[in-house]
């Protein structure tokens, strides 16, 4: 994929890649935050994580205000990638996690799933999917998050930054609120599901109901640690993930 691409953000370039990783962000969340991952790949890898309208450099865009609408605009930039012989994972993480599978959903349709796998992450299967909790005021939301572990504590910290954040996470949240997947939608590629043991949102039973969803291999690794736990087992999560594009699982 040649010129910048406003939703893309190239992490780790590879000349002749082996395969090519592509980050959907937690709600709030922006493509740096996978930047320490990116790192962490063998050489071959080509790295990258997407990047939703409406904060870092892509702050003066307005919000994209419904999951639906997030797989749909990201669609032309997966497409290319897709439609060639070389594995394109998605790895999604919570409200990520649910824009990776209506992207991958939304491939399928074009019939450019053959080469494609999906990892979720911190998030049920669309068959068991729960209500995302509701917040009075802008404190509580800030506590929410922070006791979830996804937030810097820095930001929390801030007046200024707080306010320069929360746009975005009001907006995420009210799209994940808002998100009705079908309970029996099903992908063609092989899935990987990843989450912790301890995570307060998030059920191992949940987590293991995305084998229902694909009709191709199904994997599940329970980490130890809350809902991002992936922060603090990055190098597994990286060797899982290459697993994943290495394995195919078909």
């Amino acid at each position: 994929m040649e010129g910048k691409d406003p939703w893309i953000r190239p992490l780790r370039r590879a000349a002749d890649p082996r395969a090519r990783v592509v980050f959907l962000p937690h709600a709030g969340g922006a493509a740096s935050f996978y930047a320490p991952f990116a790192r962490l790949f063998p050489d071959g890898y080509d790295v990258a994580a997407v990047q939703y309208p409406g904060r870092h450099d892509r702050l003066g865009e307005p919000f994209v205000t419904t999951v639906e609408g997030l797989a749909d605009r990201l669609l032309p930039s997966l497409r290319p990638w897709a439609a060639q012989p070389v594995p394109l994972v998605l790895v999604g993480h919570s409200m990520g996690a649910s824009v990776a599978f209506e992207s991958v959903l939304r491939l399928g349709r074009d019939r450019l799933t053959a080469h494609c796998r999906l990892v979720v992450s911190g998030r049920g299967a669309p068959s068991t999917t729960r209500e995302t909790p509701a917040f009075d005021s802008d404190e509580a939301l800030l506590d929410h998050l922070a006791g979830l572990g996804g937030t810097d504590q820095a930001i929390v910290g801030s007046p200024d930054l707080v306010e320069l954040v929360l746009p975005a996470i009001r907006n995420d949240y009210r799209a994940v609120t808002r998100y009705r997947p079908d309970p029996d939608a099903v992908v063609d590629t092989p899935v990987l599901c990843l989450t912790g043991d301890r995570d307060p949102r998030l059920t191992p039973e949940e987590a293991a109901a995305w084998k229902g969803h694909t009709t191709a291999g199904f994997r599940l690794e329970i980490l130890p640690g809350g809902h991002f736990f992936l922060t603090d087992h990055s190098d597994t999560v990286v060797r899982l993930v290459a697993g994943c594009a290495d394995a195919g699982g078909r």
